[in-house]
């Protein structure tokens, strides 16, 4: 990968893992399910008037959709409502990867390898030491965490359609991918939005909607997805897939840093330890064990 390729890659790591914060910034003014409404909204207009629709199956362009882009996002952005830490929400969320090989396995016939095994072990230790720390008192509210799991989960069954479209005959590119199954969860969003938060609430957070929820608007509909996933896009066809997908182990990273930096957000010992443990495991599938063996040679 050549520097400036790095620096993008890089870019895109920053921007998502500053993602987490500026969802907690935007949900100040305005109620989660409408939030991530008006996001798709965003990410959708105009881009789809410049953007061919990708040429797959519907259902599975529904599918995806309704998953990594309706499910994933309402299940985050309530977790992070009802007081799930960003920080924290950035790491749990990449337990997709594990919902993910454990989907694969039952649906493609996937078989596990050691190092996943091992890894998804450490990780659902992690996660057993973050429920450990939530039933403790240590502010990690257990509807957020709660959530949080099932926008991994939902996350991780986008995956699988992801990876149905991607094996189509007309393979589609990613950001008309991106742009048209944004179109799905809008409606979703705002009927759950009605439902759940009520039209007055809908309407007075619109008229009543500041400087900095539209920025934010801007920076996760615009920055975060169109940008992000644009750049992603590029160098995952410009290089191997394992020099690139691995770098996403460090949006966690920065996401706790930023939440610490800008949120003042800080983890307990027991927090921190079951950290440790999902990252270890995150580390474990991608990269298996080269480091001991690395050790003993």
């Amino acid at each position: 990968m050549t520097r400036k390729d790095g620096l993008l890659a890089l870019l895109v790591v920053v921007v998502w893992g500053l993602n987490f914060v500026v969802i907690k910034v935007g949900l100040h003014n305005m109620p989660p399910l409408m939030l991530a409404g008006l996001r798709f909204v965003l990410v959708a207009f105009p881009a789809l008037l410049f953007i061919a629709r990708p040429k797959v199956p519907l259902r599975l362009l529904l599918g995806y959709g309704l998953t990594i882009s309706f499910g994933q996002f309402a299940f985050l952005f309530c977790a992070i409502k009802f007081g799930m830490p960003a920080g924290l929400a950035s790491l749990v969320l990449q337990a997709q990867a594990f919902f993910t090989i454990i989907l694969g396995a039952g649906v493609f016939g996937e078989r596990l390898q050691g190092k996943q095994l091992a890894g998804i072990t450490l990780a659902v230790l992690g996660v057993l030491v973050l429920i450990e720390a939530s039933l403790s008192g240590q502010h990690i509210p257990m509807i957020g965490f709660a959530l949080t799991l099932a926008a991994a989960f939902s996350w991780a069954c986008g995956n699988i359609f992801n990876k149905k479209i991607m094996s189509h005959t007309s393979r589609p590119p990613v950001m008309s991918l991106v742009v048209w199954s944004a179109l799905i969860p809008i409606i979703p969003f705002m009927v759950a939005s009605m439902i759940f938060e009520g039209p007055a609430l809908m309407l007075q957070s619109l008229v009543s909607i500041d400087l900095t929820t539209i920025l934010s608007l801007v920076y996760l509909a615009f920055v975060a997805t169109i940008v992000g996933y644009g750049i992603w896009g590029a160098l995952l066809g410009r290089y191997e897939t394992w020099r690139v997908a691995p770098l996403s182990l460090l949006v966690p990273v920065v996401g706790m840093a930023s939440a610490a930096l800008l949120l003042g957000e800080s983890l307990s010992v027991l927090q921190l330890g079951g950290a440790v443990l999902i990252m270890a495991g995150l580390y474990i599938n991608v990269f298996g064990f080269r480091l001991r063996r690395a050790v003993q040679a």
